[in-house]
């Protein structure tokens, strides 16, 4: 397959995978898609038997056909290395009738891991293939973990700058402490007046505008995004449930070819799409499970057809979640119009100028691999518990959410299909809300006298993660209103 790149909403294509990479957002505010999605070119047997590096390989050749083999085998065995805590780098656990895949064993305790330990030598791969000069400046919102491991990843890489924007009282402590002490020259960390919704419009804004462009590469400037919304951080994640499913063959826990569902804790919708994509490239999935917290925009988006953003947005004890544009739904929006980038481009003006959509009956019928469900905090806490007393094991708050979602997925329908749940961070990253729901109120207790607690009641050892920010400098104190991000973002790289 001759495999080129071009954007949702029709303004370009025939970009190689390294363009898009390094371009991050399309010129027209769409987000670039491959022209087809390929397929897996070797067997489940054969995947089964393999190591995480030699899975993603096989993965990721099918999508980025310009890097050359070794070259991606570079990336590869750079990101997937001592930098996670298990050899497995994905390892899957059984507990409670379930398979919880962790996404958490990376530098930052959280899934964005998979994909930001690969993404900066990606860029610098990208960079040297299409001979840039300019230094990139990455620029991410992020709602508690992407800013964090993009900036361990892209921490002193030659060649770029990070800036991040979190929303202020938006994310939980230790997610915070991660970023105002994260070290390296070439990293900047802003706390934004706003929610999540206003830094990821924000920085979609500053992606837009031309003028800012130019003034960036007068001074040797360009941008590029490790937010979800760039390909080269979707294509990553969907390495891990290839790996999850090759290893329920290897492991005798199903039959190969024998189907599996996966239930996916979404935000933004990248982790839950690159699902669909494993489905699409040859893995046997029958239904995704897309579990919301209260901001159960998507859960009513799959259950009524119209995305409608315009509504109170709720801060939980899964921030991560706390989304109501969830960007990459506009791929699968894309796909699910036969890939009209008009009719796709309409329904994203629909949500700029309205705040909602509607899609069409057909496009509906499209998504049928999709379920919603949601589990409010109460739920949510109720199931972190229940896991935690039934077996011992300890999930956070976000994956308390899938779980419980799964569990009210399987009473409604009385589906058994071998399920995998993204276990989308490490309970030590929410350790104050986690012991919350399983012990009651934790008072005034001081957050690293909470998570010796939960070192104690799980059994797993604390994270260096955890432990290199008890009494780290906090190096970044910089907050703006929304409307001067881009002056901020001027006046950090000195223009």
């Amino acid at each position: 397959m001759n495999l080129s790149y071009q954007s949702t909403r029709g303004g370009e294509s025939g970009l190689t995978a390294s363009q898009a990479i390094l371009k991050g957002l399309a010129d027209d505010g769409g987000l670039f898609m491959p022209t087809g999605i390929p397929k897996l070119d070797v067997s489940i047997e054969q995947l089964s038997k393999m190591t995480y590096q030699e899975t993603a390989y096989e993965v990721m050749k099918l999508f980025l056909t310009d890097f050359t083999e070794e070259e991606l085998k570079y990336c590869i065995s750079q990101a997937y290395d001592s930098k996670f805590d298990t050899e497995e780098i994905a390892p899957l656990v059984k507990a409670d009738g379930a398979y919880y895949l962790e996404l958490f064993h990376g530098s930052t305790i959280a899934f964005k891991d998979m994909a930001l330990s690969i993404l900066p030598y990606f860029m610098t791969t990208a960079a040297k293939k299409n001979h840039v000069e300019n230094e990139i400046v990455i620029l991410t919102a992020t709602s508690g973990d992407t800013g964090k491991a993009a900036m361990a990843g892209f921490a002193d890489v030659p060649g770029t700058r990070i800036i991040v924007f979190y929303p202020k009282g938006g994310v939980s402590k230790v997610q915070e402490l991660q970023m105002v002490t994260q070290k390296g020259d070439n990293t900047a960390v802003v706390a934004i007046h706003g929610n999540f919704d206003d830094a990821q419009t924000g920085v979609k804004k500053i992606f837009g505008d031309r003028d800012f462009a130019e003034k960036l590469a007068a001074k040797g400037f360009q941008l590029s995004s490790a937010n979800s919304i760039n390909i080269g951080r979707l294509v990553p994640q969907v390495v891990y449930y290839v790996y999850a499913y090759a290893k329920l063959v290897q492991n005798g826990e199903i039959q190969n070819g024998e189907e599996i569902n996966i239930t996916v804790p979404t935000g933004n919708f990248g982790n839950i799409l690159a699902a669909y994509f494993a489905k699409q490239i040859g893995i046997p999935v029958k239904t995704l499970i897309c579990a919301s917290n209260d901001n159960k925009v998507l859960y009513d988006f799959f259950r009524t057809g119209t995305y409608d953003k315009k509504r109170e947005f709720i801060l939980t004890t899964s921030p991560s979640m706390d989304i109501l544009i969830s960007s990459n739904l506009e791929r699968l929006i894309y796909l699910s119009t036969g890939c009209d980038a008009e009719a796709n481009k309409a329904l994203m003006a629909a949500l700029s100028a309205d705040g909602a959509y509607t899609v069409t009956d057909a496009m509906r019928a499209w998504m049928k691999d999709f379920v919603g469900g949601y589990a409010t905090e109460a739920e949510n806490a109720a199931e972190i518990k229940r896991v935690y007393d039934d077996t011992g094991y300890m999930i956070d708050t976000h994956t308390g959410v899938a779980s419980a979602v799964y569990r009210k997925y399987v009473t409604e329908t009385g589906d058994q299909t071998p399920t995998v749940i993204a276990s989308t961070a490490s309970p030590y990253k929410f350790s104050h809300s986690v012991m919350e729901a399983v012990f009651g109120d934790q008072g005034n207790k001081d957050e690293f006298a909470i998570i010796d607690d939960l070192c104690r009641a799980s059994g797993v050892a604390i994270p260096n993660a955890v432990e290199e920010i008890r009494n780290a400098q906090i190096r970044h104190k910089r907050e703006c209103d929304v409307p001067a991000m881009e002056s901020t973002v001027a006046e950090i790289l000195g223009l």
